[in-house]
């Protein structure tokens, strides 16, 4: 049953007399309590913060010293005590409330000051269970939400990036509505997000793959010029998962990315992140989430041509990602070209000037590549709902690859059919992808029959081919993957006659068996992975 209030209007402008601060985060806490004892607000506190406050020459109390009762538990009880939420929840102009705070000797606080303890970052660092358990804070979020609940009449801070909007607030010693509505709204958000955090530890620990209730929680990185498009409002908000990528990475130049950018950057990151360092260079081009080129190289700056080449007019304002150190002769390739953003590990000094004459050009530095086999949550909207899936880490050469034709593959036939299918991994459905010698040569991708896609991704080549004065196309002798099972012999024969003298797919059709034959009539080589990459 719903409680009904039969309480006033809550006032606009609420003095602040007494202020609670009890932080993790002291970024910034000395400074704000000075300037709050400066307005002659009374200042309690606890613990670290206590210390901070006390080191600095502040006049400060101890909760302690408020409820009558010492600390115990190693800190686990201190702030859960009537004079505490008392002094947090009541209503300031309910006679029933004044006289309980009366006849309990439970004072007002006006200001409570609180950040939690940093479980999101110790489950970042890894830490073990005892630990990460021990880093939940349960005071911290019964003061956030009491305070909260009662923004009427008390102001919540969990934020140290508001202490300077706060200490402007209180120019007249007050706070008004509007702004304890702001700082309420905040702090639920806060702690939702802390909850969320923790409660897909459990899930994760305990190895509950889709718990009863699944909550994903973010802090909001930066807002967004705009959306998808120009009339869309966006925002990007990071969950703490300590992974390589555009949400971890240092922008070194250029201007704020865009909600596309963003999109684009992290689809980029992750392919190229299939090629490990020490199998040598790698390069992948990016174009509204889907490859337009991807290439290995003896040096980086041959992986990036070798990948421009598949499709260079695609990649004309496209995303680079690159899986090692960026350098100057690399870099010096990729700027005679419009590109949006590169993304790579690190760039070395050379490599930053150079891009340093592209003042528009994000690049962006990562510090690692993202571990493609490493666990993990990805998840989307529908209207009314979530769809939430373990990230696709499955990787080729973990696959026990099947041959299903006559004739066996070459080992370079098998090479390229396992660089094919790491790509048509990150393709959009359905996905055709030709490759040969460490190099994409034609990418069908999204359409709604898998033959349209070996057709493009054969046009593809070909276009590609008199771009760049190529006698063929390099799908000649080329390895094809297709990221799900042919269900029909079309699409294997449009690959065939592009060139390809190899295919690997999932298998799994109805129809297995006459796309089997039709690879054997055409003397063509076929494996089977036994896993499909659905990407929509």
């Amino acid at each position: 049953m719903a409680v009904v209030s039969k309480k006033i209007p809550a006032p606009d402008r609420v003095a602040v007399r007494t202020a609670l601060l009890s932080v993790s985060d002291k970024t910034g806490v000395v400074e704000l309590a000075r300037a709050l004892a400066e307005k002659g607000v009374r200042l309690l506190s606890t613990g670290g913060t206590y210390k901070a406050l006390s080191d600095a020459g502040l006049a400060v109390t101890d909760v302690s010293e408020v409820t009558g009762f010492p600390e115990i538990m190693d800190g686990r009880v201190k702030t859960l005590h009537p004079s505490v939420h008392g002094g947090l929840l009541a209503i300031r102009d309910d006679a029933e409330h004044v006289e309980a705070m009366k006849a309990h000797g439970i004072g007002a606080i006006d200001l409570a000051v609180i950040n939690l303890y940093p479980f999101e970052d110790v489950r970042a660092k890894g830490g073990d269970y005892p630990t990460t358990v021990e880093n939940i804070d349960i005071g911290g979020p019964a003061m956030i939400r009491a305070s909260a609940k009662n923004h009427a009449y008390v102001t919540i801070v969990t934020d140290p990036a508001d202490y300077e909007a706060l200490i402007a607030e209180l120019a007249d010693g007050t706070t008004s509505y509007a702004f304890r509505q702001r700082m309420a709204a905040k702090a639920y958000a806060r702690t939702a997000a802390y909850d969320a955090a923790i409660s897909n530890w459990f899930a994760e620990a305990l190895d509950i793959a889709m718990p009863r209730h699944r909550v994903i929680g973010g802090a909001l990185k930066e807002e967004m010029r705009y959306g998808e498009n120009p009339h869309q409002k966006a925002g990007f908000y990071v969950t703490g998962e300590n992974r390589p990528g555009v949400a971890t990475a240092t922008l070194l130049q250029g201007k704020q990315l865009s909600y596309n950018n963003i999109n684009d950057t992290d689809a980029a990151f992750e392919l190229v992140a299939e090629f490990l360092p020490e199998n040598g260079p790698a390069c992948a081009i990016i174009k509204h989430a889907n490859p337009c080129g991807v290439a290995t190289g003896k040096t980086l700056k041959d992986a990036y041509a070798r990948a421009l080449a598949c499709d260079p007019v695609s990649a004309f304002g496209g995303i680079i990602a690159l899986n090692s150190t960026l350098d100057g002769e690399t870099a010096e390739e990729i700027v005679k070209l419009f590109t949006e953003v590169i993304i790579a590990p690190d760039a070395d000094e050379k490599a930053r000037a150079v891009i340093a004459s592209k003042p528009n050009l994000r690049l962006l530095v990562t510090g690692g590549l993202p571990d493609p086999r490493a666990p993990g949550l990805s998840a989307k909207t529908v209207s009314g709902g979530l769809l939430v899936q373990s990230r696709d880490n499955g990787v080729v050469e973990d696959l026990e690859l099947k041959v299903v034709t006559k004739r066996a593959p070459t080992e370079q036939e098998l090479i390229d059919m396992k660089f094919a299918f790491k790509v048509a991994k990150h393709v959009k459905s359905n996905a055709v992808v030709y490759a040969k010698d460490g190099q994409t040569a034609g990418i069908g991708a999204g359409q709604m029959s898998r033959v349209d896609s070996a057709r493009i991704a054969g046009l593809k080549a070909e276009e590609a081919a008199k771009a760049m004065g190529l006698a063929e196309p390099l799908t000649r002798g080329s390895a094809v993957a297709s990221e799900a099972f042919l269900p029909f012999a079309d699409g294997l024969l449009s690959a065939i006659a592009a060139g390809a003298t190899a295919v690997i797919q999932p298998g799994g059709s109805m129809r297995d068996a006459e796309v089997i034959a039709a690879a054997d009539e055409a003397g063509v080589a076929m494996v089977f992975t036994g896993m499909r990459h659905f990407r929509h």
